[in-house]
């Protein structure tokens, strides 16, 4: 019988890349892995089996310079790499370690193939029941169980971790190896950084040898515990349930300070350690994680980005052609004033107009502005209006908790405490908090800054009674349509109302997925500009202008604010019909194209979290809120409704006794801030 034993390794590991080859001691951890198993007695070849990825070019170059022979398949298939290896070398049968593993033991693994021999049986390991430690698995899988597998297996995990349908099926037999005393809570494999710097620590106790036994491992474990320490938090196997994203993602936690740029995209928003976490394409309202797999958007799409659907083909091509021509020149580009041009003649109130790339920018641009043009410092707000420490100053107090009563749960750490009662926030339909604002204030005020609209709408004309107090006071007006533009109308949503600022601002969708934003402006308050410094380098880019102009051209031709109104006021009404079918309690909210809702019980968090979990196995992405595109067609919503009529009825067996946390997988998601209004 030829024994083979096909070492499973790769360069491109998510959470530890080119772990394979990282130094412990003066050798490779692919070189170690072979060294030690060379040393056994019952294997007759060992082959390293990696990808076909150029990435592994340099892997098979060193594998080659050492005289073992190595095999390369496919990335994904790994069931099929393992196949067309054994059939290459003409295995009988196959002991299978994994790339990981430099404490593999050459005289455990002999014994293992030893008894598979004995068992007559297609599968046999030391991993089923686990009792040995993490790091020293051996599998051994017949040639004809092996082929078997490779034709049967559907699932793309059973074909990416080789061995669970063997493992599982009837159709297999097997038998297993366990140690008389259960040690699978020990972590000897190399997984992350930490586990890389136990191993170093374990091979530098023992140099220069390099073949010392894994029980003389457990017993340096059992003497000198502080030497395995390192890795104590990690779970062992933990890979094996994980998809690239979630394993990009811890490791992102490690590089980046809160593990991404925006907190409304952080996967403890939608589903802690399990959520995809990131895209490898987009288009329509469908997106793609690392692993290729499919899912449709009746979430957030983009934080409220791409009106037109992710991928637009008009506004790509439109910017691929700038980019192609040059995106940055010593020159100006023409399309920023076009752009100008454009919004002022859909606001034919406004005058002039300013750009930037984002949201936050544009805001603090029209602070600036206002304050020129007044010679005033304080700013009533009501709404989000950014990160910035002009708006996120209103967290700051004279108790110095840091936990203003604007946004709890946002600190206001690193901003200035001399801008304490700078910011002054009040209550969207509360117009004589606002007059109170004003008055506590005398001539202090130079703005008055809110959105539109959020969750509702103005009451009681509040809008034409706060340009009221915005005259009587010269206050400058600002409308922040970050958010709303584009939702309700053809431009802002103040056009509604009929309610005319002095600024209005853009972002969000103005650009369909690309960076730009807008101030526009009456010319006697925005020439104020010129009398402060307000600059920067790419403010001056050619992509987004011209993403912005093409969206603007498309939306008008197909009237999107309509097509999502419509739609939005559809899905809003189906939920509220879906709540009275199960007889639940739940408010709606929010603009039609910008719709939610919320479960009016204590456990509404960890509803949000259920619907998030068990909308993702069906792919979808998807909690209690949808930003709608024109590609949410009739289909999707009825499609989405269908997979969300079942989580209700769970929802009411919750709220009639069932346990809620047994059907959660996972931690519960997290709330996030909360709105003014």
């Amino acid at each position: 019988m030829k024994i083979v034993a096909i070492i499973q390794a790769r360069m491109g590991s998510i959470r530890l890349p080119g772990k394979v080859l990282k130094k412990i001691g003066n050798k490779n951890l692919i070189e170690i892995i072979l060294e030690r198993l060379s040393h056994s007695n019952e294997i007759n070849e060992i082959v390293v089996a990696t990808s076909v990825d150029s990435k592994n070019d340099v892997l098979q170059k060193f594998v080659e310079s050492l005289n073992y022979n190595c095999f390369r398949g496919s990335e994904k298939d790994v069931l099929e790499r393992y196949f067309m290896c054994a059939e290459r070398f003409n295995a009988d049968a196959v002991v299978r370690v994994t790339g990981d593993c430099p404490l593999v033991d050459a005289e455990l693994v002999d014994d293992l193939i030893k008894q598979f021999k004995k068992s007559n049986v297609d599968y046999f390991s030391n991993v089923e029941p686990s009792t040995f430690p993490d790091g020293l698995d051996v599998e051994i899988i017949s040639f004809d169980a092996l082929k078997k597998a490779h034709l049967i297996a559907r699932s793309e995990y059973d074909r990416e971790h080789v061995t669970p349908l063997i493992r599982k099926s009837d159709d297999f037999s097997r038998s297993s190896y366990k140690y008389s005393e259960d040690l699978s809570n020990k972590r000897w494999s190399v997984d992350e950084e930490e586990d890389l710097e136990v191993a170093r620590n374990i091979f530098h106790h023992f140099a220069p040898n390099i073949f010392f036994g894994w029980q003389e491992v457990l017993e340096l474990n059992n003497s000198n515990p502080q030497i395995f320490s390192n890795n104590n938090q990690i779970k062992n196997n933990e890979g094996s349930n994980m998809g690239t994203g979630q394993k990009l993602y811890k490791r992102a936690k490690k590089v980046i300070p809160g593990g991404n740029m925006l907190l409304s995209k952080r996967p403890e928003m939608f589903l802690p350690d399990e959520w995809p976490s990131y895209f490898s394409r987009s288009k329509g309202c469908r997106v793609w994680d690392l692993d290729g797999k499919e899912y449709i958007d009746m979430s957030i799409m983009g934080i409220g980005t791409n009106i037109l659907g992710y991928g637009h083909p008009e506004v790509d091509e439109a910017v691929e052609k700038v980019v192609k021509d040059g995106n940055m020149s010593t020159f100006n580009c023409p399309e920023e004033v076009y752009l100008a041009e454009k919004l002022i003649e859909m606001h034919p109130w406004s005058d002039m107009a300013r750009l930037a790339r984002a949201g936050g920018e544009i805001n603090s641009i029209a602070i600036r502005i206002a304050r020129a043009a007044t010679g005033k410092d304080k700013v009533a707000i009501c709404g989000y209006h950014g990160w910035h420490d002009w708006y996120i100053s209103s967290n700051l107090n004279s108790d110095k908790n840091l936990d203003g009563h604007l946004l709890p749960g946002l600190q206001a750490n690193g901003v200035p405490r001399g801008l304490i009662g700078t910011t002054l926030p009040f209550d969207y339909n509360n117009i004589t908090q606002l007059e109170s604002l004003i008055k506590e204030n005398k001539e202090q005020i130079a703005a008055i800054k809110m959105e539109v609209s959020r969750n509702e709408g103005p009451k009681n004309d509040f809008l034409k009674k706060v340009r009221n107090l915005a005259n009587k006071n010269n206050i400058v007006l600002i409308f922040d349509e970050c958010t709303s533009g584009f939702r309700e109308t053809f431009g802002g949503l103040h056009l509604k109302y009929e309610v005319e600022p002095d600024l209005a601002l853009f972002a969000k969708a103005l650009g369909n997925g690309y960076a730009i934003s807008a101030c526009i402006g009456k010319k006697e308050i925005m020439e104020s500009a010129q009398n402060t410094f307000i600059s920067s380098t790419f403010w001056t880019e050619r992509i987004g202008p011209t993403a912005a102009l093409k969206s603007l051209e498309i939306m008008q031709r197909e009237k999107s604010w309509e097509t999502i109104t419509d739609r939005g006021k559809s899905i809003s009404e189906r939920w509220t019909k879906l709540a009275a079918k199960y007889n639940l309690n739940i408010e709606t909210w929010g603009l039609p194209a910008l719709s939610g809702f919320t479960f009016k019980y204590p456990d509404a968090q960890k509803y949000k979290t259920l619907i998030t979990q068990e909308m993702l196995k069906q792919g979808f992405l998807a909690a209690n809120s949808i930003y709608v595109c024109i590609d949410h067609t009739s289909e999707i919503i009825d499609e989405y409704f269908d997979k969300l009529d079942p989580l209700f009825a769970m929802i009411r067996e919750c709220e009639d006794g069932l346990d809620i946390e047994s059907k959660l997988e996972g931690p519960v998601s997290h709330s996030g801030f909360k709105r003014l209004n």
